[in-house]
């Protein structure tokens, strides 16, 4: 789903392609997140490092993406 296509499917006043479209939201925010979380480690960021900059505590951050 493209950027301008997720927009207008925000938009929509159906509830059913509303929600589609927060899903769909949701699932490219946990691809961002995780490809950033592992550029930061590959550059040698602490996990206090990354759940400061993201909001969460390290130890959150760790359990979710430190595997």
């Amino acid at each position: 789903m493209e950027t301008g296509d997720l927009s207008e499917r925000l938009r929509s006043h159906d509830p059913a392609v509303g929600l589609r479209a927060v899903g769909a939201l949701h699932r490219l925010a946990e691809q961002v997140e995780t490809a950033a979380v592992a550029r930061a480690r590959q550059q040698g960021w602490s996990w206090e490092q990354i759940g400061d900059a993201l909001g969460v505590s390290r130890q959150s951050v760790h359990t979710k993406h430190g595997k």
